[in-house]
């Protein structure tokens, strides 16, 4: 007797060889990121194209800071709006920039603030590694204005806790499967602003 398809995923079930939340990991990478992240933030935090009207050309990323969104502008009053974290108070820069660096899996170098907070972290004065439990999760995006280094860099997010929360040293956090997305889709040389939060 032939068996239904509705018979067989319940089965299924029932045995737990249902696959996963590794089975929804991106393929291509060398540490898991998983897709399912998104389903642990709040749905309005979760990535969206939005109606957006803003004087900035196609392509720029624009920091709500208060609001904790990022914008990439598409165009034509539209926008992928992505759920971010930001600087807790008074560690939050405001400007613009533009990428002047790309990084997958970067490496993570503890600052002056962080190692005053957490001196366990001074074993990475060197750099930690990119990897799993490294804050700048698996693509980062550093932001200069001209040839100087604002500190501040837009990264993966390890803790889906922290997005649509003031929780950073000052960085834009996104999820690892939305940094990636993001990265994917700018260029070095993309204008960026972070605006601040009385705007």
């Amino acid at each position: 007797m032939p068996i239904s398809r509705r018979a067989l995923v319940t089965s299924v079930l029932a045995a737990g060889l249902f696959p996963g939340r590794q089975a929804l990991a991106l393929s291509g990478e060398p540490f898991p990121v998983f897709e399912s992240d998104a389903q642990d933030v709040p749905i309005k935090f979760r990535r969206w194209t939005v109606d957006y009207e803003t004087i900035e050309p196609p392509g720029t990323v624009v920091v709500d800071t208060k609001r904790r969104f990022l914008f990439h502008v598409l165009g034509n009053g539209k926008a992928t709006r992505y759920g971010v974290g930001v600087g807790k108070d008074g560690r939050t820069w405001y400007g613009a920039a533009e990428i002047g660096r790309k990084e997958k899996w970067p490496v993570w170098v503890p600052t002056p603030e962080h190692l005053a907070e957490h001196p366990e972290v001074a074993k990475y004065i060197h750099g930690m590694p990119g990897g799993k439990g490294n804050p700048m999760g698996a693509r980062a995006l550093y932001l200069y204005q001209g040839e100087v280094d604002t500190v501040i860099r837009i990264h993966g997010a390890i803790d889906p806790r922290m997005i649509g929360k003031k929780t950073t040293a000052g960085c834009i956090s996104l999820l690892n499967i939305e940094v990636i997305h993001l990265y994917d889709r700018v260029e070095i040389g993309t204008k960026a602003v972070i605006l601040p939060p009385d705007v």
